[in-house]
């Protein structure tokens, strides 16, 4: 708890990312691998909230394809919203995932220093073979993580594409068009919360390696 609390007083940004502010950290207890395993944790966050938040979006526009009859301008506002939180929720996963690969950069780089400075042949031979299971680990959750990811723009492309229809075609001929593509919304969204759901077993199963 104390960690974490320090953590948050820092900040989490990329900037942050520097040697004083490691030695700073360090000063507190909090090493690398401690803010790594942090970091993990709120890509992972970040990565739930944006699973919710495309299945809340493609629930709103379900509701536009069931469209009998109502104002058009509210469907729209709503659908509208529906996109900017959506976008939002994206910048916020590539935002995690740029802030991982960052921390882990350094602390894989300054592991690797530290061997040549062991004394005890059995000691860096163990550290050494820690290491390369740490990053085999890192690789899987990464990959799971950069999959999700690049399961996004192809979503955020055809919501952008309707809500824009939408905008300057408030008629029955819009909502038409919405049907029709609906299918291919429903199966990107499956498609992407599939992925996300595995990115988040990934990153429990890394934290939970990194806690060992």
């Amino acid at each position: 708890m104390v960690k974490k609390t320090i953590l948050l007083w820092m900040g989490f940004s990329l900037a942050a990312c520097s040697p004083v502010y490691y030695n700073t950290m360090e000063k507190f207890g909090v090493y690398k691998r401690d803010i790594l395993v942090d970091r993990v944790q709120e890509a992972r966050d970040s990565q739930e909230d944006a699973k919710e938040q495309f299945s809340s979006a493609l629930e709103q526009f379900a509701s536009v394809v069931a469209y009998k009859g109502g104002d058009l301008e509210k469907i729209y506002k709503k659908l509208q919203r529906e996109y900017d939180r959506s976008e939002a929720a994206a910048t916020e996963v590539d935002e995690g995932i740029a802030a991982i690969e960052k921390v882990s950069e350094d602390l894989f780089e300054e592991w690797q220093q530290e061997l040549d400075k062991y004394s005890n042949r059995e000691l860096r031979a163990d550290s050494a073979q820690q290491l390369q299971a740490t990053r085999q680990e890192y690789q899987k959750l990464l990959r799971a993580m950069k999959n999700a990811q690049q399961k996004i723009p192809p979503v955020l492309a055809v919501f952008q594409d309707q809500v824009l229809y939408l905008k300057h075609n408030l008629n029955a001929r819009a909502i038409s068009a919405l049907q029709q593509e609906y299918k291919r919304i429903e199966s990107n969204v499956a498609e992407l919360v599939a992925e996300m759901e595995r990115s988040i077993n990934e990153a429990n199963a890394f934290m939970s390696a990194m806690s060992n």
